[in-house]
């Protein structure tokens, strides 16, 4: 392995012999000047992973130094070596982006910590999260055997994503890799705890149910509105939990999150039905049942979320909270940036939603365009994808405007996505809907063993257009495909992002409060 190379810059540096021949007896290799000019000199002849460098200094300061080499290299690590501790000398110094910052005198252990510490980080972390993962794997399996209830999937679900966001920055592929094999065996066992748990649940309501998309607003936002503080609400279609926590850094640059909650979207998880859910306050089918008009079925023509806006506003009739409030679907990026000038009117409502539109756009287009498709190959391509939206997003600048009033702000979604891989053949009438991860028609013929099936839908709060009506859902990450055509189908939808049916990542999903710093 090749040592490596250190520049020493101090105009003491006969006095720090015994440090520099500790680091050699380390096998580090170290070059020693007098002045910034000889190493500004060395720096454009040699190639050094790091430099020490003095602050005072005869001619270049330590300062001017550092400035003259982060022109020339600015990913090379500087450590700042000073006698002063005056707080302006730490604040130029940091501001120039130096690496670490040591006050004289120092010993040959802080040296090699810096060191350490700026060069063997990243590997030290990486073998550390190698062997923590590989002490967790053992522990993961034995628990995913035995969840019993929606809270100890929450928090598996959890903790399945942050390892994933952990093992994703290692070069380990192999880690990454035994990751993904235990969230598919997750899945597995989340179907089956859904086929078995759901129908109980909206039949047999009590405490130990989770919190579904009809009872959202009830239970964290209703409550806290008054007509004198204004309530801003964000919805961003499709937003998966991993998603979530890689917009949460971003974020919290402005705001400290006050509750972070997972929800259970309902079924199926799409935007039809768990959106108008959630603003409803309702399940579909009582949906269907009290407003007729304003629900539209699968196979019917027209808006399939067209009232989002006067159920939100029935359901604050009912609450008991009849305020002013206004509704905004966001689906252009020049609207967003309309929007953005126009929060401070908005301040007087008591409840304002914003439903952002980018990520469901984002999913759809990986389906439909070569080039998305590259871009968010997997999900970690993905969340870096959605993060880079966000953070040149007028929604961003919602937030910053947000920032600087007392108003309160939540964030939450309607349902997730799960990037689909294996097909299951389906075959039913013309009448069937296109959905790849859940199909609701007459006649269906499929495989039992990838779908939760439904033969009546009342017992699961969905509306029935037909007197023979099925609800299929697709569980894992399988998606429907029909034989005809079969082979081109599903080249072309393998690999993609699809909604509808029962995955963690699709029903498992956030709900937060945040609080300004």
């Amino acid at each position: 392995m090749q040592k490596i190379r250190i520049l020493w810059a101090d105009d003491e540096i006969d006095l720090l012999k015994p440090h520099v021949m500790f680091l050699e007896q380390k096998g580090y290799e170290v070059d020693t000047v007098t002045n910034g000019d000889d190493a500004l000199e060395q720096i454009d002849q040699a190639f050094y992973d790091i430099v020490f460098l003095d602050e005072n200094m005869p001619g270049l300061t330590g300062l001017e130094t550092l400035a003259e080499i982060k022109e020339k290299k600015e990913t090379l690590p500087v450590v700042m070596i000073t006698k002063s501790e005056e707080e302006y000398i730490m604040e130029d110094a940091i501001g120039s982006k130096i690496s670490d910052y040591l006050i004289k005198p120092v010993n040959p252990n802080q040296i090699l910590l810096s060191i350490k510490k700026n060069l063997d980080t990243r590997r030290l972390v990486n073998e550390k999260t190698t062997i923590n993962y590989q002490q967790e794997f053992r522990k993961i399996g034995m628990e995913l055997m035995d969840l019993r209830d929606h809270e100890e999937w929450s928090d598996m679900y959890k903790k399945l994503v942050g390892w994933e966001l952990r093992l994703e920055e290692l070069d380990e592929s192999g880690m990454q890799e035994i990751l993904q094999t235990q969230k598919t065996e997750a899945n597995h066992l989340f179907s089956k705890f859904i086929e078995e748990e759901y129908e109980d649940w909206l039949n047999n309501a009590d405490e130990s149910r989770p919190v579904l998309s009809s009872e959202v607003l009830k239970k964290f936002v209703i409550p806290q509105l008054t007509p004198d503080r204004s309530t801003f609400l964000f919805v961003i279609d499709n937003l998966r939990y991993d998603q979530w926590k890689v917009l949460a850094p971003i974020i919290g640059e402005l705001y400290a999150v006050e509750e972070e909650h997972l929800y259970y979207s309902i079924l199926p998880t799409a935007t039809q039905f768990a959106r108008n859910a959630l603003f409803a306050g309702l399940m579909p089918a009582e949906i269907h049942k009290r407003y007729p008009d304003w629900w539209v079925h699968d196979n019917e023509d027209g808006a399939k979320n067209g009232h989002e806006d006067v159920l939100l506003g029935e359901l604050l009739k009912r609450s008991g909270k009849d305020y002013r409030f206004s509704y905004n679907k966001v689906i252009r990026h020049d609207f967003g940036k309309k929007l953005v000038n126009n929060l401070k009117s908005l301040q007087s409502n008591a409840l304002n939603v914003i439903v952002y539109n980018f990520v469901d756009m984002l999913s759809h287009a990986k389906t439909d365009m070569d080039m998305i498709k590259e871009l968010a190959d997997d999900d970690k391509a993905y969340r870096s994808l959605t993060a880079s939206w966000f953070r040149n997003s007028p929604l961003l600048d919602m937030f910053r405007t947000l920032a600087n009033t007392n108003a309160r702000v939540f964030i939450t979604t309607d349902h997730g996505t799960i990037n689909v891989g294996e097909p299951t053949r389906v075959v039913g009438d013309r009448d069937v809907n296109t959905n790849l991860r859940y199909k609701q028609g007459k006649n269906l013929s499929f495989e039992p063993k990838d779908v939760y099936a439904v033969s009546d839908p009342a017992r699961i709060g969905l509306p029935r257009p037909n007197v023979s009506t099925k609800y299929l859902f697709a569980k894992d990450d399988k998606f429907f495909a029909y034989p005809n055509n079969y082979n081109h189908y599903v080249k072309h939808y393998r690999n993609t992002y699809q909604h509808g049916g029962i995955s963690l990542e699709e029903m498992l999903i956030p709900f937060i409060e945040l609080r300004l710093k």
